[in-house]
């Protein structure tokens, strides 16, 4: 007998291997269905994703441009007002080179001793010279949210400021077959950040050398402890840790973005002179870190004219401020000197983006600029001062100056033949010195003005290709821009942006990331969230927190131009029916706001509902969802100025607050509204001011408090609270 199978058997053998075959034929299609639906709502996420983005950098890049404006704007009123004049005297302390020059001078101002610590102080007690030790205990005391005493914070930036002072202006460094580098790029007051970095990498050492790329302040809540944490381990191991000066390593960028107010919150009592101090260490720090010959380290980046010779002679301490031009002395009748001017108004745009001219790519002042008579409001006749304007004060001197409508836009000129060679070379010397802070590559060949942050240049392949291979170099590593992923490449990977600040614009909005190099100097990158509950969220949810903080941004900029928005769709409804097509309403957006956005991309967030193709501006205004406050002023086109402006306004704000009390006379209120209106070429009336100042103080003591004058002014967002 066989064992071979029978004929009912072998049929149903068949029918098993089709009914097996079908469902693997219907599984496979439906796999691919699955493949082609996930991966078109990844590419929705990442276009989400990077429309997100984009708000964010826009509204970053144009607050950056507004500081540097408003900045030239003061260097125009100190160069055209005399002493004399009530509004040069407001912002001049500013402009003022340090009032002490001398370095036995600087000792004594350093000096701590009268600063005791009472026995109630639980912080971290440091000694000196400052051992690992010490700034393991600093690390740790910062860790659990511990204020370090400010006799110790006085005691380190003296030690540090010692130090500074005999390093180059780039540093050299080598690595070998034992050891790696760690670079690490921009902080910006993010301790989180800097602590998971010790803990993934380890502590700096002899054997852990560290790279920090600049950027260690502003924007973050804790700027000074990582300050105080990198001078500490400095100190420690002044061969092994390397610190480069950041773009924002400034105390005229600090004013506005937070350290200012970080260090006056958290010391009273010394944060005045602790300011004062940092604002002379910042213009020591090194500007450039080169690794072993071959790959360069710069905060911004390059231009066509970068000169590592030029840059390792620079007095890096002159410069303050990279904002502020080198003064040029000028042989004019009365002697006098005076400051080279910047455009602030540009054309040619790299990208659909507002513009400035870039701070270090401009064209030459008018010769006659040296001769101009200068003027005080003062000395007119009193009824003349009653009558007269700081507005119109500013059009005849730009009459004079030969300038147009906008006081920053230079009619084209010769040089002037009197400038000296060691102006000129001073001119070139901060030309470098603004290049490598605020600098960023573009894809394009060439090097062109930065004009979306108003500073630095944008540079192309061919410009990297050159700077590196007149100075024998393989390899740019620079920072200042925020990456999704903490890194990114470009210029044919010759260019290597590093960022370390996670989470930058808000929780789930980037990875920070570190780079680790050794002796074949190829990059090695390692990411990182510092957030935990970011770690937590799926794709979809950190995509879906950080676009509604960005169109939470966004809708605030959109309320507060409302007026412009409003008069912008009119002349596209001649006929005032209240509706224009979706194009004219992203073209009317854009040129009110000038922010460079995919407008008919983020539509379907922006407007609820559309008719046709057509947008019932008149109505989408009122859905914004912003409410304000409810000030009692007769004028209310102030608030809306106000609204526009509110980040010069606080910076304007804790300029005149010279003794940094945290408050301003009302006659100082007056003033900073008329340096505003000024600034933005607007009448405001003084009754207005009046008004205005009135209702703000709310305890009625006859002053106004920066903490009155912020809570004034704040938009609610009515969306967020849904």
């Amino acid at each position: 007998m066989g064992c071979g199978m029978g004929k009912s058997e072998l049929r149903l053998k068949k029918c098993d291997r089709v009914t097996i075959s079908v469902p693997a034929a219907t599984a496979i299609r439906a796999a691919l269905l699955i493949q082609r639906w996930y991966r078109q709502y990844v590419a929705r996420l990442e276009v989400r994703r990077r429309c997100t983005w984009n708000i964010f950098q826009s509204i970053e890049y144009a607050g950056e441009q507004d500081q540097i404006k408003l900045y030239n704007f003061f260097g125009f009123l100190m160069h055209h007002f005399t002493p004399a004049s009530s509004e040069r005297n407001l912002i001049s302390h500013i402009f003022r080179e340090n009032e002490i020059c001398h370095h036995a001078e600087w000792e004594r101002y350093f000096c701590c001793e009268s600063v005791e610590v009472p026995d109630s102080y639980d912080g971290p007690h440091l000694t000196f010279p400052m051992t690992f030790c010490g700034v393991s205990k600093l690390v740790e005391a910062f860790k659990h949210k511990q204020l370090l005493h400010a006799r110790y914070v006085l005691q380190l930036l003296g030690e540090t400021w010692r130090l500074l002072r005999i390093l180059t202006n780039i540093n050299h460094v080598s690595t070998c077959h034992t050891k790696e580098i760690t670079i690490c790029g921009d902080l910006h007051g993010h301790l989180e950040d800097l602590l998971l970095i010790f803990y993934k990498n380890g502590l700096p050492s002899s054997e852990k050398p560290y790279v920090f790329n600049g950027d260690f302040v502003d924007r973050g809540k804790n700027s000074l402890e990582i300050l105080l944490i990198l001078f500490g381990f400095l100190l420690v191991y002044p061969n092994d840790v390397h610190l480069n000066r950041g773009n924002h390593e400034d105390h005229i960028v600090n004013m506005r973005y937070g350290f200012t107010k970080e260090v006056l919150g958290k010391y009273r009592v010394h944060g005045k002179k602790i300011l004062k101090l940092l604002q002379k260490i910042f213009s020591w720090l090194p500007l450039a870190t080169v690794i072993d010959h071959k790959v360069l380290v710069v905060h911004g980046g390059i231009s066509d004219t970068t000169d590592l010779d030029m840059i390792a002679r620079v007095d890096r301490h002159k410069y303050v401020s990279a904002l502020r031009p080198p003064k040029t002395t000028h042989h004019a009748v009365n002697g006098g000197k005076t400051m080279n001017s910047n455009d602030s108004e540009a054309s040619g745009p790299v990208e659909a983006r507002r513009r400035v001219c870039s701070l270090s790519h401009h064209r030459s002042p008018p010769p006659q600029w040296h001769n101009l008579p200068r003027r005080s409001l003062h000395n007119l006749p009193m009824s003349s001062q009653l009558s007269w304007s700081v507005e119109e004060e500013l059009k005849k001197r730009r009459r004079l100056a030969g300038l147009d409508q906008s006081y920053g836009e230079l009619q084209r000129s010769d040089p002037d033949p009197e400038c000296g060679a060691t102006a000129e070379t001073d001119e070139q010397e901060w030309k470098q010195i603004v290049d490598v802070l605020w600098s960023d590559p573009m894809p394009q060949n060439g090097c062109v003005p930065n004009e979306v942050r108003g500073g630095g240049c944008y540079w192309g392949p061919d410009v990297t290709e050159e700077v590196l291979g007149r100075h024998n170099l393989q390899l740019l590593i620079r920072s200042h821009e925020c990456k999704q992923d903490g890194y990114e490449f470009c210029h044919n990977r010759k260019v290597l942006t590093i960022f370390s600040a996670s989470n930058y614009y808000e929780v789930g909005s980037n990875r920070g990331a570190y780079i680790r190099m050794g002796p074949d100097l190829v990059p090695h990158f390692v990411q990182y969230q510092a957030s935990r509950a970011c770690r937590e969220l799926t794709l979809r949810q950190s995509v879906g927190w950080t676009e509604r903080s960005a169109l939470r941004a966004l809708r605030e900029q959109l309320f507060v131009h409302k007026s412009d928005l409003i008069s912008g769709f009119q002349e596209f409804d001649p006929n005032n029916t209240g509706m224009i097509s979706l194009r004219h309403w992203a073209s009317a957006t854009e040129s009110v706001l000038k922010l460079g956005l995919p407008w008919r991309v983020l539509r379907p967030q922006l407007v609820s509902s559309t008719q046709y193709s057509m947008v019932d501006y008149q109505q989408w205004i009122r859905e914004l969802s912003i409410t304000e406050p409810k000030l009692e002023i007769s004028d209310t086109s102030i608030l809306e100025t106000m609204y526009k402006n509110h980040s010069n306004l606080e910076t304007i704000f804790r300029i005149i607050d010279t003794d940094h009390s945290g408050s301003i006379s009302f006659e100082e209120f007056h003033q900073t509204w008329k340096l505003l209106s000024s600034h933005l070429k607007t009448e405001i009336s003084s009754e207005a001011i009046a008004d205005l100042a009135q209702s703000i103080d709310f305890n009625k003591d006859g002053s106004i408090d920066i903490n009155e004058f912020m809570e004034a002014f704040r938009l609610v967002d009515l969306s967020s609270h849904t």
